[in-house]
Parts: structure tokens; sequence; C-alpha cells
């Protein structure tokens, strides 16, 4: 293997993304199952992860879908309990999975913001939590175990409309993940982040009128993200690439937080 494939390769490990059956998850899931990851995914339906899992291993490659449902009591110790009987061992943790809830400061109920803020954020301190034997049995000072938290532009700056909640727990995110950070490099476990911007999803139609003249007036490079945006950041905090970044949080958003 060259030097250059060798830098940035990620054969032979062992992943999990949550909510890897849409959005960027599969765009992230995708990148790994055919660079050779045996990659996890996981969705809140279980037919609906597997199916994901065959398509993302359509072109070769290992997927399992599992399910997962993070707003449900219970969940993430059920889906790490099921990790490691597979597993004894998990090079890479993408904590993705994400939740929204619409409405105004009026509007907003206690039921939205618990939704939100246990999905965005309790669940990716508790999940990481309960796999570090599995995070801890794949690190090494050469090199690391690597968590990924999915945050979002939106907890870096307040954008023109309402997102109390959403920004809110993804701006936690992004405090978590250097707290993690801080308590689990003795581990040799690095945690990092990326803040995406607008990049097709659930949570945002980039074909919209509204979406593309956003990007239009904020985003310098004139473009939402695309799948091998989002791949390559991973790739690269998950190689050897990035083994020495440690505790950041990486804005995917084309320029958009720096030329606010």
């Amino acid at each position: 293997m060259e030097e250059a494939d060798a830098l940035f390769s990620v054969a032979g490990k062992v992943a999990l993304v949550t909510g890897g059956s849409s959005g960027i998850g599969a765009m992230i899931a995708r990148g790994l199952v055919r660079r050779g990851v045996r990659t996890y995914v996981t969705a809140r339906d279980a037919g609906r992860a597997a199916d994901a899992a065959r398509e993302l291993a359509s072109n070769g490659g290992e997927c399992i879908g599992l399910a997962a449902d993070f707003s449900a009591e219970g969940a993430v110790a059920l889906l790490a309990e099921e990790v490691a009987r597979r597993e004894a061992r998990l090079d890479l943790l993408v904590n993705n999975a994400g939740a929204n809830a619409t409405g105004s400061l009026a509007e907003m109920s206690e039921a939205d913001w618990d939704l939100v803020l246990d999905v965005n954020t309790k669940a990716a301190f508790f999940l990481t939590r309960e796999l570090l034997p599995l995070l801890r049995a794949a690190a090494s000072a050469k090199d690391p175990a690597r968590v990924v938290n999915v945050g979002s532009i939106g907890g870096l700056h307040v954008p023109g409309w309402e997102a109390h909640a959403y920004g809110a727990s993804k701006a936690a995110l992004h405090h978590l993940t250097r707290s993690l950070a801080k308590a689990l490099g003795k581990d040799n476990i690095t945690v990092n982040a990326i803040a995406p911007g607008p990049f097709p999803s659930r949570l945002t139609d980039t074909a919209s009128e509204a979406v593309q003249k956003s990007v239009a007036t904020y985003i310098p490079l004139g473009r939402p993200g695309e799948a091998e945006d989002v791949e390559g950041a991973i790739v690269f905090l998950a190689s050897r690439a990035g083994a020495y970044v440690n505790g950041h949080t990486i804005p995917l958003d084309g320029g958009y937080v720096a030329a606010l």
C-alpha cells in the first residue's frame, strides 16, 4: 500500500453510525462500507434498519442494521448490549441520530424539548459511555479509537428562524465533545465533532427554494453539501491522518459560519 493510501485507510475497522439509514448518516455509512469497514447502522424501526443496511452494502462490503429509538427509555443500553454481543471492539462511533421539533418560543412544549435533548445530546453521552469497553479494546497510542459527534452549524450560530431546542442541543453536543475528549484522551480515544451546514436529509430539503436562496446568500462556495464532503471528513478523522485531532468541532459548511 502506498504511503498516502495507508495514511487515509480505514479498512478492517468496525464502526457504528447511529441514524445511519438516511441523510448524512447514510452518506457516512456508505463511505465506510465501501472502504472495508464493517459498519453497523441504526434506525428507529428494525425493518428500516435492515433495508438500509442491504442497500448500503449492495455494491460490496459489510453493513448490519440494528433498531434503536433513542427517545425510548433503555434504548441506549439495549443497543450497546447488542453491539457487544456481536463485536469484541469498536474502532469508530458516529453519534449521528438526531431529532427536531418545530414551534416558536410560545408554542414549544416540554415534551418537544425532552425529545430533542434526549436524542441529540443525552444519547450521544450515554451511548459513548456504554460502549467504552469496546472502544478501549480497539484503542492504541498509534491508532486511537474514535468518537465523532454530528453537530450542526445551528449550534455555532443563531439562524434567521426559531430553532431554540435544536440549536441548544447541538451547541451542548459541541461542548460535550470537548469534555469527553479531555476525559477519554488517557484511554487513547479521541472525540471530535463535525458541524454540517445544509446537506440533503430528512431535516433539510436542499432542493427547496428557501434553502437554495439561503445557500446563494450565505455560503461562499455557493452550493449545499454533498455526500463526498461529509464522507471525506469522517474518513480523515477515522484514519491515521486524523489521529492527533482531538476535542474539536469542524464546521462542514462551505464557509457559512466564517462568512457571517
